[in-house]
């Protein structure tokens, strides 16, 4: 397949370098010049538990510099850029087309179908790890699953041909049906952890040093999975809680990225986590007490560590 992957940080570069391993042909498009230019110059180093390695069968450049429509489109920016990410690679969405979003947050499939039809957009959810370590170099220790689905529900011819290439790179893929359950559930372990770390600038186990931790990050899981099945959506909420503890127990020294973007000055993923929750629950008219005040406390911190990083 041609495949481009738009937002090529920790989790895009990953992607690119496996699937451009597994013989496709890959172009990584990003903002980041110094990250581009490593690329150009050295390949991308990736660093898995199946070796440290140079990968040089891939390309990488600026969304001006990108050309040709790719089979497949994968976004993999923050929510926030998504519309802005689109409109630069506007040239590059061909009428056969295909874009996959494995992003955080909700409304991604939505703002992706201002650019394209619903039957060529692919939503879902990963659980594989990455770090960007440097220009050019990317760590993934551990596994990993991806689960996706077309995002008007029907099962497009597209859908076993991605399945098939990320199962090709070793990326464990599976078509799901129920991939809105998967985003909801990762959506409430998101707005669990990642606020709370955020708005307390704890690692993820120092939740656990004592009992209001691991409680409030369950209270909020409650609220966001009680809005998901007022959609319609079924949810395995006590599963999630299991998955929030066990990353409480394991996850040590771990620095969410909404904490790490918080306390580099950038803007948080908060609106389309904590805050689409927040909407969605106003408008179906339930209360989410502990997740609207985790966005209010986040949109403080986010707003200090912002002036704090403008002064130098």
């Amino acid at each position: 397949m041609k495949i481009m992957v738009v937002g090529a940080g920790a989790m895009g570069s990953l992607f690119g370098g496996l699937l451009a391993e597994a013989g496709h042909d890959v172009t990584l498009v990003d903002v980041n010049a110094a990250h581009v230019e490593a690329i150009g110059s050295r390949g991308l180093r990736l660093h898995t538990d199946q070796g440290d390695r140079h990968v040089s069968s891939l390309r990488a450049c600026s969304p001006s510099q990108a050309s040709g429509a790719p089979d497949l489109l994968m976004v993999f920016t923050k929510t926030l850029h998504t519309s802005s990410a689109l409109a630069g690679v506007a040239h590059l969405l061909g009428a056969h087309t295909h874009v996959l979003s494995l992003q955080n947050g909700l409304g991604n499939a939505e703002i992706i179908a201002q650019h394209v039809p619903a039957e060529r957009i692919l939503i879902g959810v990963t659980t594989w790890p990455a770090d960007l370590v440097g220009p050019g170099h990317v760590h993934s220790h551990g596994q990993g699953l991806v689960r996706l689905m077309s995002a008007d529900g029907r099962d497009h011819p597209a859908v076993a041909e991605v399945v098939q290439a990320l199962n090709g790179a070793g990326l464990a893929c599976t078509a799901d049906a129920a991939v809105w359950s998967a985003i909801w559930e990762k959506v409430a372990f998101n707005a669990a952890l990642n606020s709370i770390c955020t708005a307390t600038h704890c690692t993820v186990d120092q939740l656990g040093a004592i009992e209001d931790g691991l409680a409030l990050a369950f209270a909020v899981v409650d609220e966001v999975l009680a809005v998901a099945q007022a959609r319609g959506i079924a949810v395995q909420t006590q599963a999630c809680k299991a998955r929030v503890a066990d990353a409480i127990a394991r996850h040590v020294g771990h620095k969410p990225s909404m904490l790490q973007d918080v306390l580099a000055g950038r803007n948080t993923e908060i609106e389309a986590i904590n805050g689409a929750v927040v909407t969605t629950a106003a408008d179906l008219g339930i209360p989410v007490p502990c997740t609207r005040t985790l966005l209010q406390v986040v949109r403080l911190v986010q707003e200090r560590q912002a002036g704090i990083h403008s002064k130098h």
